[in-house]
């Protein structure tokens, strides 16, 4: 049927997706199911330039998403709560022919003016097409588009990611291989799928694999209990997911002992806090994998299933990627010290086509150009004895300059959230005559009605690590900002 899904093929009356909050009331598709109405969808949208998808976590986005894939069209994802002028922007940018949605999905005016194809998970259900798409799928070129997915714009307007199919497949069969992924592996997950996370891995990779996903509808620990009690083997998560779980496992012992027989936890999308890796290890005898990746270049790096614990650390590189550590001076460190910090470069089959309509931010993205050059991500990292990459924040928003020392914010929240009396932390730097940059500490208290003292929290961390590490400024929060995937919006931080 097509190299991205060869699983289509196989068992018919396997189940391929499950959606919903408990098995009784949830959709559910078999491999069979899946093929004809992802397979009668693609035979409509074959010869459209570029569809969008209002990607809802539902078992219609899935067969959205695959029946563009299997006709050879580019798929742009859109996150139902985007607001409406940062939706205009991508719709603008990306100038799909076609809106796949959910017969009852609402939507904003922002897309009134672009066709609509309701898209039930039913062949027999489906409506007549646009004129807008012609018929008869053609050869796919692995080198094309699968998906346009939009950064966060933190510094900008969102810029479209171009994923070929080649990365995709690529990504996805190199994580196969680090993590013995195959298709009797049951995934467990609560992940939006307007994303790299939630759609890429935990929908496309199971379905490459010839597995099943059971996607919770909306995260909870009951659901994950019930799911990896009753088949599941892999949990994927992200850190503010992983922390309700450490909460509640103390009293939940049905939980633990679901956790506890998963074959394999793994967070990502941001740093697990070394504290929570803890946490969950003690009451589960399980350690959480982390790896790291980011939207233009999928999966680079992954800590390896049956190690010894690696609390920190992302692992080393995953089959055919290279990464290196670079200074600011563009020089290479070879330093596998542990302390050293440089920018994170990746070269290999995984990385992203380009940003769409923007040559020259793809130009800059790259160390030696698109073909064959290293992408520098902006993320810094420092790397292990043994090879692992420990990242330390961001180059924009995480590496501070303090007295001379280059310092990672990431290795400060962590000590902070070793702290009893810290919830969540966040750390940034601010300007200081004397210094160059004051490390600031951002804190939401374990008790509100009694937090850490500034002087208690500065010696805590630099008994931990050292003194210039130490923050200068503390500042109470009630919670921190976050993105849809738990990632920490350092630039909406309010400024002192």
């Amino acid at each position: 049927m097509n190299a991205l899904f060869p699983a289509l093929r196989g068992r018919a009356d396997r189940v391929a997706l499950r959606f919903g909050a408990a098995p009784a009331t949830a959709e559910t598709l078999t491999y069979g199911e899946l093929a004809r109405a992802a397979g009668d969808l693609a035979v409509r949208l074959a010869g459209a330039a570029r569809v969008a998808v209002w990607a809802t976590p539902t078992a219609r986005t899935a067969v959205a998403v695959v029946g563009a894939l299997l006709a050879g069209v580019p798929v742009v994802p859109l996150n139902p709560r985007t607001g409406e002028r940062e939706l205009a922007h991508i719709l603008a940018d990306s100038e799909p022919v076609l809106l796949l949605a959910g017969a009852g999905d609402e939507l904003p005016p922002t897309v009134t003016g672009l066709p609509r194809l309701d898209v039930p998970t039913r062949v027999e259900s489906f409506t007549p097409v646009p004129a807008a798409v012609a018929d008869g799928p053609g050869p796919v070129d692995p080198e094309s588009t699968a998906l346009i997915v939009y950064t966060s714009g933190t510094t900008g307007p969102p810029k479209g990611v171009l994923l070929s199919r080649r990365a995709v497949a690529a990504s996805l069969d190199a994580l196969a291989e680090a993590w013995s992924w195959t298709a009797d592996d049951v995934l467990v997950h609560g992940l939006p799928l307007f994303h790299v996370h939630g759609l890429v891995l935990g929908i496309l990779g199971p379905l490459r694999r010839g597995g099943e996903v059971r996607h919770l509808g909306a995260f909870s620990a009951e659901g994950v209990a019930r799911e990896l009690g009753s088949g599941g083997t892999m949990l994927f998560g992200v850190p503010t997911m992983y922390h309700r779980l450490a909460d509640a496992l103390p009293d939940d012992p049905a939980l633990a002992g679901a956790m506890a027989g998963a074959r394999l936890l793994v967070s990502g999308s941001a740093a697990l806090p070394v504290h929570d890796h803890e946490r969950i290890a003690a009451a589960t005898g399980r350690t959480v994998v982390e790896r790291y990746g980011m939207s233009e270049t999928l999966m680079n790096t992954s800590v390896r299933p049956g190690g010894p614990p690696r609390p920190g650390t992302v692992g080393t590189p995953l089959p055919g990627v290279e990464v290196r550590l670079v200074e600011e001076d563009g020089s290479v460190l070879d330093a596998s010290d542990g302390e050293t910090v440089g920018e994170v470069q990746v070269r290999g089959p995984n990385l992203f086509s380009g940003y769409l309509n923007r040559p020259e931010a793809t130009a800059e993205a790259f160390d030696g150009g698109p073909a064959g050059g290293w992408f520098r991500t902006g993320d810094m990292a420092v790397r292990e004895s043994d090879g692992a990459i420990r990242l330390v924040g961001r180059k924009a928003t995480d590496l501070i300059k303090s007295g001379g020392y280059k310092i990672g914010a990431g290795e400060i929240e962590n000590a902070l959230l070793d702290h009893p009396g810290v919830r969540e932390a966040a750390v940034t730097g601010e300007p200081d005559p004397d210094l160059g940059e004051r490390i600031v500490a951002w804190v939401v208290p374990a008790d509100p009605s009694d937090p850490p003292a500034d002087g208690e929290l500065a010696d805590h961390v630099a008994r931990l690590l050292a003194p210039h590490k130490r923050p200068r400024t503390v500042r109470l929060l009630d919670e921190l900002p976050r993105n849809d995937l738990g990632k920490v919006l350092k630039k909406r931080l309010p400024r002192g």
